[in-house]
């Protein structure tokens, strides 16, 4: 089935263009699965072989990365109300709170091209948090620029080789996907470790 769809994307991409490559990334940002960093790769692939024009998808792909971005961090400016409802007087979910508007800016740039899996959950934790929005649109703008930028020239570098240049930036998105979670489960253990020796003295 995923090869299906992405046959199915790469050829729209061979007929129509960069818009296609724009919406993918536009569904992409609002959380439906499909296969982004495999489209940049391939743009920036086509763009070697003179089937894509660099700078007109450059800009076609960051502006619709960042709707889908912003409309999924809509998704959680929203849904504020119902996340404080449920969690708001919780201890941790108030820590994560601080934590991320002190230092969300740093995790929505890394998700954008770094720990990718991690992004639409960053895009929806940051509108629920009412992380203000001027903030995560520049973070945001710099982070998904450093993908395009950086996938769209290894995809023009490499053409060639691209499927297996994707099947290492799959393995390695899950690898640092789980080693953020980690990350951050210890951060929060810590803090309620140091939190209850505060209370014990």
């Amino acid at each position: 089935m995923e090869f299906e769809t992405t046959d199915l994307l790469l050829t729209g991409m061979l007929n129509y263009g960069a818009p296609i490559l724009g919406l993918v990334l536009l569904l992409g940002g609002m959380g439906i699965p499909l296969p982004g960093t495999l489209m940049v790769l391939l743009a920036g692939a086509f763009v070697r072989q003179g089937l894509l024009d660099g700078f007109s998808t450059m800009g076609i792909g960051l502006a619709c990365v960042i709707i889908g971005d912003c409309i999924s961090y809509g998704m959680g400016y929203y849904a504020r109300n119902w996340v404080n409802r449920h969690f708001g007087q919780s201890k941790s979910w108030q820590s994560a709170q601080e934590a991320f508007q002190k230092r969300g800016g740093v995790a929505i740039y890394l998700t954008r091209f770094l720990i990718t899996p991690l992004a639409v959950p960053t895009n929806l934790i940051a509108g629920s948090t009412d992380y203000p929005f001027r903030r995560f649109l520049m973070y945001d703008l710099a982070g998904e620029f450093t993908w395009l930028l950086l996938f769209g020239s290894l995809g023009y570098a490499f053409g060639t080789q691209w499927d297996a240049i994707n099947s290492c930036i799959r393995d390695s998105s899950g690898l640092m996907a789980g080693l953020a979670l980690v990350l951050v489960g210890i951060y929060f253990l810590r803090r309620h470790h140091n939190h209850a020796k505060l209370v014990k003295a």
